[in-house]
């Protein structure tokens, strides 16, 4: 009995490391000198192909490409030290990975960031991009012209007409929905729809909701010619975008930091639309669409 019960925690154990094994994917593996990452959704895709080029392109180190899907299991493999770098967003960075409570000061969230990521995970905080993704509410261009609105709090003056579409994030958040209306006395003809979040922006050119969520830089905002209403009451804290980099791997590549620095302030909002619209709503190829525009911003190339 006592043989089969050590046969039995050995295979147990020995499946145990084989998962392991089968999850851990070695930068050494890799292909490439550097291993940048992508948070999994078009925009971290951009972004990631936008710091990788620029990278293989001053420094002539080689970079793989990794996606994973989610904040938390990025930041774990940068922090393991499975890739090297990948651009986070200063709020998130702030309330899912230090777990902070939201604060809406902006260069507050980066000093805590930067000196945090520090000295908990020995990583690099860098300037942001020079915009940041945050959540928007949105409404249809012509609705924006009709009643002259350009902020939340004109908004709320006609929203007593409006029926409200979210997904289902949104209206569960702490931050969300409910925080939202109160502060700024939003009132729907009736209780707000929810739905999944690709669903939205069609229900609201064809005019079944009249205000809806999104993220501020997602591409159907200005390929359908639709409005972002201004925070003007700065009640979302800021979503700088900001690339993340292993200490290390600076020391290890003195060129690098350089390199990822030209980025610093060369992407705005609009811009960041505009490319998430060339490849999610005109299908271009991300690669083509990120070499199009480090060449229109001048970035250095030594290739």
């Amino acid at each position: 009995m006592m043989n089969r019960f050590l046969t039995f925690i050995f295979l147990t154990f020995a499946l145990v490391m084989l998962s392991a094994s089968c999850n851990f994917t070695p930068k050494s593996s890799s292909g490439g000198d550097i291993v940048v990452a992508s948070k999994g959704f078009i925009e971290q895709d951009i972004l990631s192909e936008l710091l990788a080029q620029q990278i293989e392109h001053t420094t002539h180190l080689k970079v793989a490409r990794r996606r994973f899907t989610s904040a938390l299991i990025t930041h774990q493999a940068i922090a393991s030290g499975k890739i090297d770098s990948y651009i986070e967003y200063t709020g998130t960075a702030f309330t899912v990975i230090l777990k902070q409570k939201v604060v809406n000061d902006a260069k507050r969230i980066y000093a805590s960031v930067k000196q945090a990521y520090a000295k908990k995970f020995n990583l690099e905080v860098m300037e942001p991009l020079g915009f940041e993704d945050t959540y928007a509410m949105i409404i249809r261009g012509e609705d924006a012209k009709r009643y002259n609105i350009q902020t939340l709090s004109e908004a709320a003056k006609y929203t007593y007409s409006w029926r409200g579409g979210f997904n289902y994030e949104f209206i569960d958040r702490e931050d969300g929905f409910s925080g939202l209306a109160k502060t700024y006395g939003l009132h729907f003809a009736q209780s707000p729809r929810t739905m999944e979040s690709g669903l939205i922006y069609r229900a609201l050119l064809q005019k079944e909701v009249d205000m809806i969520n999104g993220n501020s830089t997602d591409g159907q905002i200005s390929r359908l010619g639709l409005v972002v209403l201004k925070d003007n009451l700065h009640y979302f804290p800021p979503y700088e975008a900001a690339p993340i980099v292993r200490k290390e791997t600076l020391k290890k590549y003195p060129k690098l930091k350089q390199a990822i620095a030209q980025l610093v302030g060369r992407v705005s909002a609009d811009e960041m639309r505009q490319l998430n619209s060339l490849v999610e709503g005109e299908l271009r190829d991300l690669k083509d669409v990120v070499r199009q525009f480090r060449q229109a911003k001048g970035l250095a190339d030594n290739s």
